[in-house]
């Protein structure tokens, strides 16, 4: 066997060692899936969203199976940003994948006063932004669905750290890549697409929502198309690194948001469902690129193939390609 692919990438000032990103909710506050594979494996691992205080989150029932998909509304429960310093962090410092906060407020100096406490945290990489959560300043529509208000978040997370700042977008907007261009320039470094889509489920029998909060947010294979479709919207419109995610379940969902222009994705409701997908997904784009004789990943980032010109010209590859997926 020929010497390995290259496979770190750049996310904004963060370098990681492969493309595959633990999302956050998914993977725990960081080591709960430490005895199926070592993390230190994967690019980078975001833990479960953090508060400034602990929140219980919503009552339950607040999981739901669907076809091809999971709705959840946990309610983004919490034991807060001062007890995973000081319970959960100390025991990540083995881990030698890098560690990402991801953080949510409900008014704009929430998520300063998030980023000022973790800009002196050692071991802390980088700060993911979930701009997904109620503005109660603005009647609780959610931060993220307006350009302005998702400008003024990034902004002052962006001014009170030196960490590298990723926004992670909802998808429930009409047009994500205006809210990706506001947020772009306020200053984030990266931008994470997409978050949940909103959906509902009911049980006939009781005539009554299946959630206790009626509304949740949607994940898994269902989602695929729709947030392939966001993250290669948002790539043409930044100039930023974008992270794809949402529905990835293997190393070939990996490929499609990397050609599209994704920098990096995020491997999160797959997670629950085999707890050794996202190393499953290293190694399959290790062992792509050692069939395709791909040198660096980052020859695939971005290399989509639109005009009906370049498929003649490519042909004999792209066959082969798709023969060896």
């Amino acid at each position: 066997m020929g010497a390995l692919p290259e496979l770190s990438v750049d996310i904004g000032g963060l370098k990681i060692k492969n493309p595959v990103i633990a999302a956050s909710g998914t993977f725990g506050y960081g080591d709960e899936l430490a005895p199926f594979y070592d993390p230190s494996l994967l690019g980078a691992i975001i833990v479960k969203g953090l508060s400034l205080r602990p929140m219980p989150g919503n009552p339950p029932p607040r999981i739901v199976e669907t076809p091809c998909g999971l709705l959840n509304a946990i309610g983004l429960a919490n034991i807060g940003i001062e007890a995973f310093v000081g319970e959960k962090l100390p025991s990540l410092a083995t881990i030698k994948a890098p560690i990402i906060t991801n953080i949510y407020g409900h008014t704009i100096e929430d998520y300063a006063e998030m980023a000022r406490r973790i800009e002196g945290v050692k071991g802390i990489a980088a700060v993911e932004v979930n701009i997904s959560c109620p503005n109660v300043e603005q009647g609780g529509m959610a931060f993220g669905r307006d350009p302005d208000s998702a400008a003024r978040v990034a902004d002052r997370v962006v001014e009170n750290t030196t960490k590298p700042v990723i926004v992670k977008l909802t998808p429930n907007v009409t047009d994500i890549g205006l809210i990706a261009k506001a947020v772009e320039a306020a200053g984030a470094q990266s931008i994470s697409v997409t978050n949940t889509f909103l959906g509902m489920a009911v049980d006939v029998a009781t005539r009554r929502p299946k959630l206790a909060n009626m509304v949740g947010g949607l994940s898994g294979p269902a989602i695929k198309p729709m947030a392939l479709y966001l993250v290669h919207e948002v790539v043409k419109a930044v100039r930023i690194p974008v992270i794809g995610l949402g529905g990835i379940m293997d190393y070939h969902d990996a490929l499609e948001f990397l050609l599209v222009g994704a920098r990096a994705i995020q491997v999160g409701t797959a997670n629950l469902v085999n707890p050794k997908a996202a190393i499953e997904i290293v190694n399959g784009l290790t062992d792509f690129c050692l069939r395709e004789k791909i040198k660096d990943i980052n020859e695939i980032i971005g290399a989509l193939e639109t005009k009906g010109e370049d498929h003649e010209k490519k042909g004999d590859r792209k066959d082969k390609s798709k023969a060896n997926f």
